[in-house]
C-alpha cells in the first residue's frame, strides 16, 4: 500500500511540475462569483470556449442575481443555446438567482452545503465556484479529472463522489484547488478521450494506462 502511494505520489508531483504555471487557472472568464456560477453551469456539456463566447454578451447586462431576472426564460434560452441543455440550464440560472436574491441576499455562499442547495449546483459545480471564485478549497470532478485520474491510477472510484473522495484523502486539502487544474490541464493536452498522447506524455513512467496497455506498443 505504501508503494501505490509513493507511485501516486509521483504522478502528482509530476503533473504539479508541468502544470505549476496554470495550477490557477480557470479557462471560464468571470469577474465576480455570481458570473462564475452561472459559467460553470453551462459548462456542463460544454466547452469552455463556447461558455466564454456566450457569457461575454449575456454578462454586459445581466451579471448580478437581480439583472438575470430581469430576463424570461424564454430570453435567456436565446443568449445560452449553443451551450446545449439550454431549457435545464435557463431554468436553473433562473431559479438560483431568485434563491439567491430571496435567502442569501444577492450574494453566492461561500459554504458548499449551502450553494449545493442552489439549483443545478451538485458537488463539482460547488466545488469549482468556491475554488474559482474564493479560493477555497474543493476539488470539482469533471469528465477530464475522471478520465485522468481514472486512466493514472490516482482513483478507482466510477463516479464523481468515490473520486472526489479518494483524491481528497490522496491529496493535502491545501492543493485541492491546484491539482484540479493540474487534472484538467492534462486531460485537455495529452490525456484526451479518444487518443491519449500516451508516447509523448511526460508522467507515463507513473500512469497505471500506460504501463498496463501501451509500454509495449511505444
Amino acid at each position: 500500500m505504501e508503494q501505490e502511494i509513493t507511485f501516486k505520489q509521483k504522478a502528482l508531483d509530476s503533473l504539479r511540475e508541468k502544470y505549476k504555471d496554470r495550477e490557477n487557472k480557470s479557462l471560464l472568464k468571470f469577474s465576480n462569483p455570481f458570473e462564475c456560477l452561472v459559467a460553470v453551469i453551462l459548462s456542463a456539456q460544454c466547452t469552455d470556449q463556447r461558455v466564454n463566447i456566450v457569457t461575454e454578451e449575456l454578462f454586459k447586462e445581466h451579471n448580478s442575481p437581480e439583472k438575470m431576472l430581469e430576463l424570461s426564460f424564454d430570453e435567456l434560452k436565446e443568449y445560452i443555446n449553443s451551450c446545449g441543455l439550454a431549457n435545464n440550464k435557463a431554468k436553473n440560472i433562473l431559479a438560483a438567482s431568485q434563491k439567491l436574491v430571496n435567502e442569501f441576499n444577492s450574494e453566492v455562499p461561500r459554504s458548499k452545503k449551502e450553494i449545493m442547495t442552489l439549483p443545478g449546483v451538485g458537488s463539482k459545480t460547488a466545488n469549482v465556484v468556491l475554488a474559482n471564485a474564493y479560493d477555497i478549497p474543493g476539488l470539482g470532478v469533471d469528465t477530464h479529472v475522471k478520465r485522468v485520474s481514472n486512466r493514472i491510477g490516482l482513483a478507482s472510484g466510477k463516479t464523481p463522489n468515490k473520486i472526489e473522495a479518494e483524491l481528497c484523502q490522496l491529496i493535502p486539502e491545501e492543493n485541492w484547488n491546484k491539482a484540479h487544474h493540474w487534472l484538467i490541464w492534462h486531460g485537455r493536452e495529452t490525456c484526451s478521450s479518444r487518443k491519449p498522447k500516451c508516447d509523448k506524455c511526460e508522467i507515463n513512467e507513473f500512469c497505471q494506462y500506460y504501463l498496463e496497455n501501451m509500454r509495449d506498443m511505444s
